[in-house]
Order: C-alpha cells, then structure tokens, then sequence
C-alpha cells in the first residue's frame, strides 16, 4: 500500500484511491478456459538463423481465432519481424526464449496514430519488433526475452535509430510482466492512446529509453529495473500514472516528463548514475536529471502538470537531482517534492520555473541535497543557476520545510534564490554557513513570507546606509540596478536578514554574521516603473531613488 504522507491533500488521497481500486478491477490476464498455442506447433524453429515471424503470428492469429488464450514460446532464439498481438491473446515465454528483431527492416509493422498529431508526422517510426494496435485484454509474462537486437535503420531518427522494441496503440488492458528487454533500436516499450497498463517486474537494459508513455491513462509501472542509455522513463499526457518501487540507472535523465501529466505519484524508486549503457547518440554515461518535469519542450503540447507527487526518492550523481520548468502554453497546479534524497551532484541546482503563469505549489517536503565538485568533463545540457542550491521563478506558492543543502566547496553563488514568488513559506533550511559578502538566500520581489526560519542562531543586524550602485549611474525605469545597503551585526555570530523596500517591492538578503561583523549587503536586480522618486527604506535607514530617463 502506498502511504500519503500528509493529511492536508486529502484530494488526492481520495483521487488515487479511486485509481487503485480501479487497477484492481483490470490488471492481469483473463484466461479462463481458453486453450494453450504452443509456436512450435505452428512452425517455429527457435534456431536464430531461420525468419520465424510467420509462425509466430500464425500462433497468434489461430489463439485468437479460438476466442483467445495463451501462445507458449518455449526455450530457444526465435528471429523475427513484427509480433503482431490479438485481443485476448496472452503470450507467455519461457525462460531461455528469446524474440530476436532480424535486420531485415522490410520485416516491420508500424502503428498508425491519429491523423493532425505530432506523432502522426512520421508513422515508420512507430515500427515495432511486439505489435498492439487497437487490442484488449493482452499480455506478456514469462521469464523470456524480447532481444532487440540494435536493429539500426539510416533512414530513421538521427540516420540511425530502428524499430521499438515494443509499441502499443489504441489498445486497452495491457499487462507486461517478468520479461526482460534488450537491445532495443529504438525504445523497449513505447505506450500511445492507450489506457490500462501494468509493466511490473520489468528489465530493460541497452537502447533508448525504456518506458515510453503518450496519451496513456491509468499506468501502473512497478518493481522494475531499466538500465538505459537514454531516460529511463519519458512522455507526456499522462493521466493517473504510479511508478514505484523502480530502478533507473540512465545516461540521461532518470524521469522525464515532456508534455502535460495529472495524477502522477513517483515513489520508493532509486534513480543514479553513470548510466552501464552509453547514451547513443553522444557516448556519454552520465546521470543527466534526477527527475525532469519539462512540458512544451519538446513542441507546443500545451495543457496542465497537476497532482504531482513524488516521494521517498534516492538519486546518486546527477547533473541536477531534480527541475520544474514549465514552458508557454503549459499551466502548473501542485507539484509535491516529499523525503528526497540526492547526492553526488555534479552541475546544478534544483530549478522551479514557469516561463508563462505561475506555478500554483510547489512543495519541498524533507529534501536533502548534497553538492559535489564540479567535472567540466562530463557532458551535460543542465548549467550552473545564480544559486547553486535552488532557483524559484514566477512561482504562486512556494513550501520549504525541513530541507537540507551542502556543498563540498564555496561556489561564490547564493545557496537559495527565489524570484516573483507570491508567497513563501520557510519552515527551517539547513545549509552551510558562507562568510564574506555574498547572500545565502536571496528574495526578489516575493509579496509574502512566512515563518522564514533557517538552521543556526538568527540575528538582527542594523541597517546604516542606503545608495544606489555606484557603477549603475542610478535606476532607469523599467530597468533592473543595483542597490547596496550597510548592515551591522551588534549581537554573536549567525544568520541576519537584511530587508530593502523600494516602493511596494520587497527584496531580502539573508547572510552570515560573524560577532561584531559590518557587511555591504548588494541588492541586484531591483527595479522600478514609471518616473517620479522612490523611497528605498532598510529597517529604519530611508533613502530617495530619483527615476532617469
């Protein structure tokens, strides 16, 4: 059972109670009196040099035919074309089978998707080695292989990538369980328009990605091992997805969520890298993301990521353990970041972003992050933030409660930057104290804080001066400069916030204070519109900034 671990959500709570009780209602195969179809019988060789895609299908066809049943795929290499699945047809191989992808590319079927879809623009992309297209009621179990062999196709994406080692298409009621996938030329298992699916105990190793959902409802991914060289699991128009109990070892990036998703709960998985098989294209190993929630990056799928939650996640040297970046067009509802654990990161921090409207919650709940030294070395498309900790932007409300971020050097950044946030809620950071004159955290016009509480003892250093950056020639309108406060700490050493006010925007400033210490507090990226005076105020210290044209 999987445990909600706050009782505030209780929409949630309620929501995925439906999906599993739902879930019950339909994994696993339907046999009932339905007969046992063994390949051999109908002509199968399993000798890995003769085509056996005819009899493997014939199989099928007369199981179906029969009112459905089980095709039995005993031990042997069994070198074929496209499998192409029937309603009601359950395929069982046995351990030492094996479904070998020939070379031979005239040998594949696609799957068809709808017409005035992205995924419509190139339909022989869709070609598979195991077919479903427009089916029911389908299975495939067994302690067997579906090899698919690095079948390589130069007319394929990047003149290289061949047929999925899976496809499912319009098709319900699907269950993938025991096998292990291999080799695959494309993606082991690409899931589209399709609803019902259980993939559990699951190996994928090789290839690119190794879930592929788009358009899918009500998926239950669990207790799974993918070892691929490229996202372990990816998509997008996800509707009630759990993944849980998985390990995701990628030379990309662990989950990657490329389009709109509600309802998704990641849980109890281990996501590290360097990845045990190269990433294709560009032959690097190393962990990209943790986790990627990215919609509209890939095109202009425009929709809504709501009712995330993720939890009691550990993930092991990533570039970045984990991102919320939403793209035009895509609109962000509550994203739950709960008991997570990152170690070993080797590029960047955590980044919650919105390029369009604000994210409604975003929620980190008992995060510990922990910073390594940065390998120049290793590939990467995620760069360093102005924070190296965390990056908020364009966010509605932000909860950081019980977070921990460490670094194995100073970085001369602030651990913690939040912008454009309507309200944030701090119950207790924790992070290693930085002394001179750079911020720890740094708050840019966020309307609201609450209970801004960090690790150590909190002082109330003493504003003295206000002045604009002497570099800057004074603020412009509409354009962001700089402002530079004096701050004396009378009392012992700890953590002081430094507040600046600049007509009704709040900037905030929180650093380390030695005893006695006087820091020069720089306030970036302040900004005002339309001509007149303003007054900057800092605790009791009030100066006017006067508007340039």
């Amino acid at each position: 059972m999987i445990a909600i671990p706050f009782a505030t959500d209780k929409r949630c709570v309620t929501q995925w109670r439906s999906l599993f009780l739902g879930l019950i209602l339909w994994v696993g195969p339907v046999l009932g009196a339905a007969g046992v179809f063994n390949v051999r019988d109908f002509g199968a060789r399993g000798d890995g040099a003769t085509l056996d895609t005819a009899a493997l299908n014939k199989a099928i066809e007369a199981c179906a035919a029969a009112g459905g049943g089980q095709v039995l795929v005993p031990p042997g290499n069994y070198l074929s074309g496209t499998v192409v699945l029937k309603s009601n047809v359950h395929v069982r191989l046995e351990a030492g089978s094996r479904i070998v992808g020939t070379r031979d590319l005239t040998q594949y079927r696609y799957f068809t998707p709808p017409a005035g879809t992205f995924e419509a623009r190139n339909p022989r992309w869709h070609s598979a080695l195991i077919l479903m297209d427009g089916v029911q009621n389908v299975s495939i179990s067994g302690e067997g292989t579906i090899d698919g062999n690095n079948v390589r196709d130069p007319k394929g994406e990047e003149r290289m990538r061949g047929p999925h080692a899976l496809v499912a298409g319009n098709s319900h009621g699907i269950s993938i369980r025991d096998v292990h996938f291999r080799d695959a030329g494309n993606y082991h298992m690409l899931l589209e328009w399709s609803n019902d699916i259980e993939i559990r105990n699951v190996k994928a190793s090789g290839g690119w990605d190794g879930v592929h959902l788009r358009w899918t409802k009500n998926v239950v991914i669990s207790d799974s091992q993918f070892y691929t060289g490229d996202d372990a699991i990816a998509g997008r128009y996800w509707e009630n997805i759990l993944i849980t109990n998985c390990v995701l070892n990628s030379s990309c990036n662990g989950v990657r969520v490329i389009g709109p998703a509600r309802r998704l709960i990641i849980h109890g998985c281990l996501i590290y890298g360097p990845g045990l098989y190269p990433h294709i294209t560009s032959g690097r190993h190393n962990l990209l993301a943790g986790i990627y929630l990215q919609p509209g990056s890939w095109d202009p799928s425009s929709g809504d990521l709501d009712d995330i939650f993720l939890s009691d996640i550990t993930i092991r040297n990533p570039a970045t353990p984990f991102r919320l970046i939403m793209h035009k067009g895509n609109r962000g509802g509550e994203v739950v970041f709960n008991r997570i654990s990152a170690s070993g990161v080797y590029r960047g921090g955590i980044w919650l972003a919105s390029e369009d409207a604000p994210v409604e919650r975003v929620v980190l709940r008992d995060v510990n992050v922990e910073y390594s030294r940065d390998d120049p070395s290793l590939k990467a498309e995620h760069r360093p933030l102005p924070a190296w900790g965390l990056v908020a932007r364009n966010l509605t409300r932000l909860l950081i409660e019980n977070v921990r971020l460490s670094a194995a050097e100073p970085s001369g950044r602030p651990v913690l930057m939040a912008e454009d946030v309507e309200k944030l809620t701090l119950n207790h950071l924790r992070t290693v104290p930085q002394r001179g004159e750079e911020a720890a955290l740094v708050l840019n016009r966020v309307q609201t804080e609450e209970n801004l509480e960090v690790g150590g003892l909190v002082v109330t250093p003493r504003c003295s001066s206000i002045a604009a950056h002497p570099g800057g020639g004074g603020p412009g309108q509409g354009k962001a400069f700089h402002v530079q406060v004096k701050a004396e700490n009378g009392g012992p050493a700890g953590w002081g916030q430094v507040e600046l006010v600049v007509g009704r925007q709040r900037y905030s400033r929180w650093l380390w204070f030695d005893e006695g210490e006087t820091k020069t507090v720089v306030f970036d990226g302040v900004q005002v519109n339309g001509e007149g005076s303003y007054q900057a105020r800092c605790g009791s210290i009030d100066a006017d900034l006067r508007l340039l044209h």
